[in-house]
């Protein structure tokens, strides 16, 4: 592990003007300063670093009342096909600081870590002694070079009577899709946190007409090799750097870090029956080692081999509880598609969480004096019949096609008495809002939580405003309330009273630079199960139609 000490390094950075947004998108996300003018000793080796090794930007995660993570990889060859971003094997000595305001005059800790190859020179600094629900700012540097200024934000005391916050989610970036135009218009909303939803990055080919934004390796990756240069690659992209270094991040995965709708140790590639999974688990291990690497996990996550911890709750105040949970590792094998609403769907002896995390997470939920319960969630878990009129059709991979296990932890929310529960979820590369039902077949069941499906960054191209599905979607499901098909992110404004989703989205990705607008405002209220309120002009009045 990379490990740093509380020992100050020889001496304080310089006082450098923070980048601003534009000036980091125009100089790619880090600044090279010659050691000269900084009046540096170095601590460096007997070769000295030959390029800034800052390519790959700053980022913070994992926010408690007293601390936060930092994060940085150096790579002065972010995408050599070694994935060794064109460093030696030896260690590299980084300082770090952390300071009260972004002009670093009122430093608030300082000291040194080590990256080293084992873990692809990533850094991740977990700091304690912070103050809560404070904004704080940070940099690093490595010999004569000095990395961007990045953001962050500590979360209040897990007693705190906290009454607002605000947060984006947001998930599916792939990268020869479009540009991460969305990123651009996030990273100006100094967000108190940003949840990430699964798909950082995708594992296919990825061939794209838009210039810069193919894949590498020009291949489906598999070694631990290829996983590093297919995320130093997004890494590289200054809107995704401005977006961390905006504001604190949290993540869990979903497919597409590793394979395409794997399940637990099945691989979705190898469908031979005597496949040996232990091929797939080389894969895995790989794909989780790379992927701790390049963000802003803590040491608890780290993988070992195939398996990687990522279910885990964040308090915020008695405000927020969040729960983000991992829907892959522990999942069984999805059910082959099957006409109309099938008994597969619905054995009870399948699991989409697994038996542990599905009693911590119920656990959770029925304990937490929080107002409102987060789950942080990778694929849908509403009902969405997908044939219009006659007949039935329901997605596999999702929560839908684990109807059982999806009916076992409704069942559990509603005896438990589980109030204000919020489902925020990615993959679907649209959006939609859901009230969840007991019973997705009578409306008037009762009503468990709320889900805001999230839109993509970037796949699926440039989107629409709705397509046939979303038609079909509201067509056939009155507890879907909202539907739209443009790329963006969803920022979230929580109160102790009620619950706001703006669907913040873009007109296109597919040529670099968009403005953002907010396509529908969605509320729910404490206390009162269900959507209460669109602010949309297309999606209003149906809201007002059904209430009536």
């Amino acid at each position: 592990m990379p490990d740093h000490h509380s020992a100050p390094i020889p001496r304080s950075f310089p006082s450098v003007r923070p980048l601003s947004r534009r000036g980091l998108l125009g100089l790619g996300g880090a600044t090279a300063v010659a050691a000269s003018t900084l009046g540096w000793t170095s601590t460096a080796a007997a070769r000295p670093l030959p390029r800034d090794p800052f390519t790959l930007g700053v980022a913070s995660g994992e926010p408690t009342a007293d601390g936060v993570v930092l994060w940085t990889r150096l790579a002065i060859e972010p995408t050599a096909p070694d994935g060794r971003g064109g460093l030696s094997s030896r260690p590299i000595e980084v300082g770090w600081e952390i300071a009260r305001d972004p002009s670093f005059t009122k430093i608030e800790q300082r000291g040194r870590a080590f990256a080293r190859a084992a873990q692809a020179h990533s850094v991740h600094v977990e700091l304690r002694g912070l103050e809560p629900s404070r904004e704080y700012w940070y940099r690093f540097r490595a010999e004569r070079y000095v990395s961007m200024t990045g953001r962050t934000k500590t979360a209040p005391h897990p007693r705190q009577q906290n009454r607002e916050m605000s947060f984006a989610f947001v998930s599916c970036q792939n990268l020869p899709a479009g540009f991460f135009n969305p990123y651009e218009h996030l990273a100006a909303e100094q967000l108190d946190l940003v949840a990430h939803l699964g798909d950082y990055i995708y594992e296919g080919a990825g061939p794209s007409e838009l210039p810069g934004r193919s894949h590498l390796p020009a291949a489906e990756i598999f070694s631990l090799a290829d996983y590093r240069v297919r995320h130093a690659q997004y890494k590289t992209d200054p809107l995704l750097q401005a977006a961390h270094a905006s504001a604190p991040w949290v993540a869990v995965p979903d497919d597409h870090e590793v394979e395409n709708n794997y399940a637990d140790a099945i691989s979705q590639l190898d469908t031979e029956p005597d496949q040996d999974p232990a091929i797939f688990l080389a894969r895995r291990a790989a794909a989780y080692q790379a992927y701790w690497e390049h963000l802003p996990f803590r040491r608890s996550s780290a993988p070992s081999g195939p398996d990687m911890q990522l279910y885990r709750r964040l308090p915020y105040g008695t405000l927020i509880d969040f729960n983000l949970i991992d829907t892959r590792q522990y999942r069984a094998d999805q059910v082959e598609p099957c006409p109309g609403d099938c008994d597969a769907r619905w054995d009870p002896d399948r699991t989409i969480l697994g038996d542990q995390q599905e009693a911590w997470l119920v656990n959770g939920l029925s304990r937490t004096p929080a107002t409102w319960k987060i789950i942080g969630n990778q694929s849908v878990t509403f009902d969405a019949d997908g044939t219009a009129g006659d007949g039935e059709s329901y997605a596999t991979d999702n929560w839908m096609g684990y109807a059982g296990a999806r009916q076992r932890f409704y069942d559990k929310v509603a005896e438990r008495d589980v109030k204000n529960l919020v489902v925020i979820t990615g993959d679907a590369h649209r959006s939609a809002a859901a009230d969840l039902k007991l019973d997705f077949k009578d409306e008037r069941s009762a009503t468990v939580g709320t889900e805001f499906l999230g839109t993509s960054i970037t796949s699926g191209g440039n989107g629409t405003d709705l397509d046939n599905r979303a038609r079909i979607w509201m067509a056939e499901n009155p507890h879907i309330k909202f539907g739209n098909v443009q790329r963006g992110y969803q920022r979230v404004r929580v109160s102790r009273e009620q619950l706001t989703v703006d669907y913040r989205v873009v007109p296109q990705v597919t040529t670099l630079g968009a403005p953002i607008s907010t396509r529908a405002s969605i509320t729910v209220e404490a206390g009162h199960p269900g959507i209460v309120d669109i602010d949309s002009p297309t999606q209003k009045s149906q809201l007002l139609r059904q209430k009536g």
